[in-house]
């Protein structure tokens, strides 16, 4: 049987269209088949960035600059226009998506194929989309994920809001100003502080000990009381049992509490966007929350490749990109890539930004003799550009072993999504704590941060090793008694 596509990526996310692209520049016969306005931009980074300035311009009088009104000596007060705020977040979102738009994949030699379709085994594996049957060498899931509803007494007939469904509501005549936000994932942590920060009430509720997994528990600490001094009402381990609508307003009963609120969002777990694919028809297997791929992120099929998060995690761009690179590539050649998420960092868009790669304290611990690992610690109120820009909360800690090598690092602070990539060019380079130690930065910058950081490994084996502190000491007492 001859096939039409060397691969058939189906998903409209922003993975499949990457992949599809580098397809191409493989010389790669490729079909993208994705759904009807399927390619969604979060605009939650752009109202981040709106909260940010909205509090710096609320904030100038610290810096000595006062707004006033041309005619009066009155104050100038800061206030959002939501439908100005919504259309520039959309003017930035369309700007974005034309960058791997379907008529620029089109042009770059991508068939791309608007619908729906599903797997079929017989005669031969194919995917289906309407009456068109492709055929292909190989096929890669990237139709990433859909939330899960939570089963709470209620909520279904109350109603509720998804993460993708906030910035609408916002920019109605009359916004909601008291928000419950249910679920701890790095999306509702952004959107909890933003709708804060722009004057909304809001209650964050998970059920976990920390407001997100997979963190550093110093680092989710200070993420936590940093939220709740900005105005954020955190409730943790806290389940919600049932929701009412009374009188016109949403109630919810979360643990004791009975909470009164205007909107509820649930961005709690999300699971596959498969039930329409007939997956079970030509071998694939998957959980209640992701497909099973091996390391080179074949699924039980071996002729069927996914990535992003329709096999699980976080919905994080990078990562999901990273494995369209490894997918892809197993997929047009021979399957010897293999993922390594060591050096693969991911942050959440907070203010500060927080942002990790590698293992953490814990988890090396585990893997390690605990005399073997030093855990570096520096704050960000010892930088220069965080006493000149107000952004000193923060925290950079970096996981290391006696023998200088770099395990992971987890940092709170201003501009860590930029300097986090030095750390994993660091880990993927096998490059020494004490290499990073010798660094010049700029001063002043925050990526100091690294640094100081760093030459703490120095100080930390030094103040360990008795004999050599003996030895030092008495080679400076020698020097300064010889004869000049």
């Amino acid at each position: 049987m001859t096939v039409d596509y060397d691969v058939v990526i189906i998903g409209g996310t922003q993975a499949g269209r990457y992949a599809a692209q580098m397809a191409t520049q493989f010389r790669a016969k490729v079909a993208l088949v994705e759904p009807k306005s399927s390619y969604k931009f979060i605009h939650q980074y752009v109202f981040s960035e709106i909260s940010k300035l909205a509090q710096h311009l609320s904030n100038t009088a610290q810096f000595g600059i006062k707004a006033l009104h041309s005619n009066t000596t009155e104050e100038y007060q800061i206030s959002l226009t939501w439908p100005d705020a919504m259309l520039y977040a959309q003017g930035v979102a369309s700007n974005l998506e034309e960058l791997h738009s379907p008529a620029i994949l089109a042009a770059q030699g991508v068939d791309v194929i608007v619908g729906e379709g599903e797997f079929q085994s017989s005669p031969h594996l194919a995917f289906v989309v309407g009456d068109r049957l492709l055929h292909a060498r190989t096929y890669l899931l990237a139709n990433g994920s859909v939330p899960e509803i939570p089963e709470i007494e209620g909520l279904q007939k109350t109603g509720f809001l998804r993460l993708s469904q906030i910035w609408q509501s916002l920019s109605s005549d009359t916004p909601p100003k008291n928000w419950v936000i249910l679920g701890g994932v790095p999306q509702s942590i952004q959107v909890a502080q933003t709708l804060a920060r722009l004057g909304c009430s809001v209650t964050l509720i998970v059920n976990s000990p920390w407001i997100i997994r997979h963190v550093d528990p110093e680092i989710a600490q200070l993420l936590q009381a940093h939220l709740e001094a900005e105005g954020v009402r955190i409730l943790t381990q806290t389940p919600v049992t049932q929701v009412r609508l009374i009188e016109d307003k949403k109630w919810l009963q979360a643990g004791d509490k009975a909470i009164e609120t205007d909107e509820i969002v649930v961005a709690t777990a999300q699971h596959p966007n498969i039930e329409s694919l007939n997956l079970a028809a030509v071998g694939v297997k998957w959980y209640h929350r992701r497909l099973v791929v091996n390391e080179k992120l074949q699924t039980t099929n071996h002729r069927i490749y996914a990535c992003g998060d329709v096999i699980g995690g976080y919905d994080c761009p990078q990562i999901a990109n990273y494995e369209a690179r490894i997918a892809l590539k197993n997929a047009l050649f021979f399957p010897r890539y293999k993922v390594n998420y060591q050096c693969i960092p991911w942050g959440i868009f907070s203010q500060p930004i927080l942002a990790q790669v590698g293992v953490g304290e814990a988890q090396a611990k585990r893997q390690y003799h605990q005399d073997e690992i030093l855990v570096l610690r520096q704050y960000f109120k010892t930088l220069a550009a965080a006493h000149i820009q107000e952004e000193i909360t923060g925290i950079c800690k970096l996981v290391v072993r006696q023998n200088g090598e770099i395990l992971g690092a987890s940092i709170l602070g201003a501009q860590a999504n930029e300097f986090i990539n030095v750390i994993a060019l660091a880990i993927a380079q096998k490059i020494k704590i004490y290499q990073i130690a010798n660094l010049a930065s700029i001063f002043p910058s925050y990526s100091e941060i690294l640094e100081q950081t760093a030459q703490e490994w120095d100080k930390q084996r030094l103040q360990s090793n008795i004999l050599k502190q003996e030895f030092l000491e008495g080679f400076f007492h020698l020097r300064r008694n010889w004869n000049i």
